[in-house]
């Protein structure tokens, strides 16, 4: 993972822990690497990540088994309210560059459509 210098790094791995959740990627409750390993894999100080794990079991993402490690949250209907307020912030996002370029709603509905096939 490439790391944007402008951003604290902890926020950074929260959300691409947030991607892997809402993604599927991590199942609901599956159980989470160690924090060490994470660190490992992420290529940063254990404390980057463990800071970036308990903001994830703030949010209730994440929850903690004091002898068996961290899971992922079982409740589905959590999981589907992170993967909508994603989605929403992405069509924010590509809806103010299409304004920003003059490009209507029709003209960006019509280009999704061909690249939806395309995909």
């Amino acid at each position: 993972m490439e790391f944007d210098n402008d951003r604290p790094i902890y926020l950074q791995i929260l959300e691409d822990f947030k991607s892997k959740i809402s993604s599927g990627v991590w199942a609901p409750g599956e159980r989470l690497d160690s924090v060490r390993q994470l660190a490992k894999d992420y290529g940063v100080n254990p404390n980057t990540v463990q800071r970036a794990l308990q903001e994830l079991e703030r949010e209730e993402l994440a929850r903690s088994k004091r002898t068996s490690g961290r899971f992922v949250t079982e409740d589905e209907e959590l999981i589907r309210s992170l993967s909508n307020d994603s989605f929403e912030i992405i069509c924010r996002d590509f809806i103010k560059s299409a304004k920003d370029l003059k490009i209507s709603k029709e003209r960006a509905l019509k280009g999704i459509d061909n690249l939806w096939k395309e995909c």
